[in-house]
């Protein structure tokens, strides 16, 4: 079987490409959480075991969702059309169960995540989440697509925060990135040189990059490089000493786009907004 239940090391569901043999694990009832990548013989993604099994703390590691909004609001508050909703950081999607499926060609899995009673309560708008996953040749393609299935405009944004090993922090390089960013421990413009020479003291900026951005890991000369499409084309890098990893996120709008409007997306009625990222290894 291509997608079969495992206990070992945690429950999850793994998922084995027919043909390449490259691995993912998947958690759908922990945030739709893809908590490992194989490719080849690489084990790409970090994953805090330990933590992740005291369900009373945040998980760090995998690919955790972020959905309806990135980053945080003031006072955790959104409101609509009068009425204030109490919306957390980076939003629901990421503790909230998926739904799981092979897709049909059986080469990647399919997580699905709806709209109900409690996630209305917070951001009151009708939506189904849906993101195919698929290992092809050296890469993890990401494909979202995001549906209204209210009566009115539907605002949001979107982002993933995977955790990718590295070997040291002090020799971990990142390119493709532009001179200047934000950096959001300050909420203040910085040079991006300054702030990728503090990794091993923990960063968290964000970046609008023109390209594709590579973390390159000196100590072994491995490269993952992050490709993504507008308007998942925004690129937050954050670190949290001393674990050997970086986040390098693509996000579709800076922290408080809901409320700013800065880069803020709105769907239409039955309108289908559809993202695209890669993570290809060099």
């Amino acid at each position: 079987m291509t997608l079969t239940q495992q206990k070992v090391p945690y429950s999850h569901w793994e998922f084995l490409h027919p043909t390449s043999g490259d691995r993912l694990r998947v958690i759908p009832e922990r945030g739709g959480l893809v908590s490992a990548w194989r490719c080849g013989d690489r084990e790409v993604l970090y994953f805090d075991e330990e933590r992740y099994a005291d369900p009373s703390k945040s998980i760090r590691g995998g690919i955790p969702v972020l959905f309806p909004i990135c980053g945080n609001l003031p006072d955790d508050r959104l409101e609509v059309d009068g009425l204030d909703h109490t919306l957390s950081q980076h939003g629901f999607a990421r503790d909230l169960p998926w739904q799981l499926q092979l897709l049909d060609d059986q080469s990647g899995v399919r997580l699905s995540l709806t709209s109900n009673a409690d996630t209305l309560k917070a951001y009151p708008f009708p939506f189904l989440l849906e993101m195919e996953i698929r290992p092809v040749a050296d890469a993890l393609e990401i494909t979202t697509t995001v549906l209204n299935r209210g009566h009115r405009p539907m605002p949001f944004s979107f982002g993933l925060h995977p955790y990718f090993h590295v070997s040291d922090l002090g020799q971990t390089r990142l390119t493709g990135l532009p001179e200047r960013c934000l950096n959001h421990l300050e909420m203040a413009d910085a040079a991006t040189a300054n702030q990728l020479s503090c990794l091993p003291q923990g960063v968290d900026f964000l970046c609008r990059p023109a390209g594709p951005v590579t973390l390159i890991d000196d100590c072994n000369g491995r490269q993952l490089q992050l490709q993504h499409q507008a308007p998942l084309d925004l690129t937050v890098v954050w670190t949290d000493p001393p674990r050997r990893m970086v986040c390098l996120e693509p996000w579709t709008g800076p922290r408080q786009a809901l409320i700013s409007g800065d880069r803020k997306l709105e769907l239409a009625p039955a309108a289908v907004q559809t993202l695209r990222c890669r993570y290809a290894i060099g």
